[in-house]
């Protein structure tokens, strides 16, 4: 038997009859007085026992207010412990929770609060329920909207509650009958829904991918049969709850491995977090790994010349064997005694700062990252391996790991996970990671599959001999320029992320004689960089028509052309004075680019790029 598939057989088996509330049950009986989860900064830690008894307080309270087993639950709240109790609390009726991004427009809210059915709303506080009160009347099925925080008594009715009511309701519930909270998850079955996730929407309306136990518990089994990461490890969640990433690897994932959570809620403090935990794992989008990597290449920018000095050779050895690694060949004695003795005195300090010094496994996915920015990263020390996945395939359907990984690749298919090509080349996937479907407005489910089990993806890519896939772009995204050319815009726009000032980039060139771009300033760089170079205006609408600085993208502009086809480069750019942001419109609440809104905003500065 093929060892591939002696391990997926070992998965399946794993996590056959498995639930959320069976794992989060063993964890209080075995694991009763580990930490189960902690905001940086604060003295909040539960753990696992008193996170469960949390959890079956609230579970009462929310059956009480009139959650019923297969009903919906939408949350509005920030990255706090009362998001992960509400949550689980959900789970244990039988219901479905979603977590609601707080970027989206109220048109936006409307159309998921009634797509879903909800029945219970919860939300973070009064500005959340501000945001929610114009479109109440058009929600028929809802019935409670719980309040975190900053309930007002006068405005409260019998639809609006605090969720201090919800626990205090749901104790004394409890109290009444503890045997009520243990009957109703036992009734749980694996292929039962865990949660709704809302895609980003780039087009059209965003799709209700309805995920079950089995396929989030099959992905955590899935994550410690291929990557060597201790039981109860530490972990940081930054990212948002509505973020496929950070479902699995801040609730599913921990729950599974009995690990030890600490929020951030601040992505700004990200790299502070990343400090005090030290974690053996992370996921960083690519922008994360492109400031940590744009952060160092500034610090390093104006350190003493004995100091480049000594990283660039530290960085070389760390580099060539990162290369030999990826080639799958074999790390020299001579080269490795290189590598530990530039561990020890360069590179383990700088890992440090960034939080990295403990790394077993990083992982980059959701988009696209440079590959300079991942050789960058090798030269320090820190492997950032590439997975690929959607919503639709609960994270992650391929995966690079530590001892088996190829730059530019997103891996090799996880295991019991099936990759194939159609023929124009999208990528399609089957397998037990593969959501239930669909969530209809009547409350059905639709499949994503054929009638074989395939998934079509939207993605276009390639595989190699040994099963290692490349993503080349998105299958509607690809451009077609008027003389024919079909060109990849996503390599385009890695190339010029590459360069530490550039944030965002977006190529153009649809039905256009050639491409151009739309260049955006890295909001924290940028600043930096002029102030280094004498610049005395330091804000974005100022450095976007700086001299010194328009030189710096357009050599980096150049750089990526030197790697591109004569028809995919760029022969025009425009660098925009202010940032993109999930608030602005530019990008998804997983920024991604909203290519229709960018094209559409920015249309007079593309005419200009063209001479019109």
């Amino acid at each position: 038997m093929d060892p591939a598939d002696t391990l997926a057989d070992q998965c399946a088996k794993t996590a056959a009859d498995l639930t959320v509330p069976a794992l989060l049950h063993r964890n209080a009986t075995e694991f009763a007085d580990l930490p189960a989860l902690t905001t940086l900064g604060r003295d909040d830690t539960r753990t696992w026992a008193e996170l469960r008894g949390e959890v079956a307080e609230l579970s009462g309270g929310l059956a009480e207010i009139g959650l019923e087993p297969g009903g919906h639950m939408l949350i509005m709240m920030s990255s706090r412990p009362e998001h992960w109790l509400v949550d689980l609390a959900a789970v244990h009726l039988g219901s479905v929770p979603s977590t609601v991004y707080p970027t989206l427009s109220t048109d936006q809210l409307r159309y998921l609060a009634v797509h879903s059915g909800a029945q219970v709303l919860v939300l973070e506080g009064a500005a959340e329920l501000a945001r929610w009160r114009p479109i109440l009347p058009d929600l028929p099925r809802l019935r409670r909207i719980v309040l975190v925080d900053g309930a007002d008594p006068a405005d409260l009715t019998l639809a609006t509650v605090p969720l201090s009511h919800v626990r205090s309701v749901g104790r004394a519930a409890h109290r009444a009958d503890p045997e009520a909270f243990e009957r109703r998850w036992r009734e749980i079955r694996p292929e039962q829904p865990v949660t709704l996730l809302y895609t980003s929407g780039t087009t059209g309306d965003p799709k209700g991918v309805v995920l079950s136990h089995r396929n989030v518990i099959y992905q955590a089994v899935v994550l410690e049969a291929t990557v060597s990461v201790p039981d109860h490890a530490p972990s940081v969640a930054y990212l948002p709850l509505a973020h496929i990433a950070e479902r699995m690897l801040g609730v599913y994932n921990p729950i599974y491995r009995a690990g030890h959570v600490t929020i951030c809620p601040d992505a700004t403090q990200l790299v502070a977090a990343l400090r005090a935990i030290g974690p053996a794992s992370f996921f960083g989008v690519p922008r994360v790994w492109e400031k940590m990597a744009a952060g160092v290449q500034a610090h390093l920018a104006t350190a003493e010349p004995a100091v480049r000095d000594a990283f660039g050779v530290a960085s070389a050895a760390a580099l060539e064997a990162y290369e030999l690694r990826a080639a799958g060949q074999a790390v020299p004695d001579e080269l490795a005694a290189r590598v530990a003795q530039a561990e020890a005195t360069v590179l383990r300090p700088l890992q440090t700062t960034l939080g990295l010094h403990r790394m077993v496994w990083a992982g980059s996915g959701a988009a696209p990252i440079p590959v300079d920015v991942l050789r960058f990263l090798a030269g320090l020390g820190v492997d950032v391996l590439e997975v690929w996945g959607m919503t639709e395939t609960t994270g992650t359907a391929t995966i690079n790991t530590p001892d088996r990984f190829r730059t530019g690749t997103v891996g090799r298919a996880n295991p019991g996970m099936q990759v194939r090509l159609a023929a124009d080349g999208e990528i399609l996937v089957r397998g037990p990671l593969v959501c239930s479907g669909y969530l209809r407005g009547d409350g059905s489910v639709e499949s994503v599959t054929d009638a074989d089990g395939w998934l079509a993806t939207g993605d276009v890519g390639v595989i190699d001999d040994d099963g290692f896939l490349t993503i080349t772009d998105r299958k509607k995204e690809l451009i077609i320029t008027s003389s024919g050319k079909n060109i990849s815009p996503a390599r385009i726009e890695g190339l010029l992320r590459a360069h530490p000032l550039i944030g965002q980039a977006v190529a153009i060139g649809d039905r256009r004689p050639y491409i151009t771009a739309l260049i955006v300033l890295d909001d924290e760089v940028a600043p930096r960089w002029a102030r280094a170079h004498g610049i005395s205006d330091t804000q974005l609408p100022g450095l976007a028509s700086e001299p010194v600085l328009l030189a710096e993208i357009e050599a980096a502009v150049d750089a990526a052309n030197a790697k591109l086809a004569r028809p995919e480069q760029v022969k025009n750019f425009r660098v925009l004075p202010s940032s993109w942001t999930p608030e602005s419109g530019e990008l998804t609440p997983t920024l991604k680019l909203r290519r229709r809104v960018i094209v559409d905003r920015y249309s007079g500065s593309i005419d200009t790029l063209y001479g019109e």
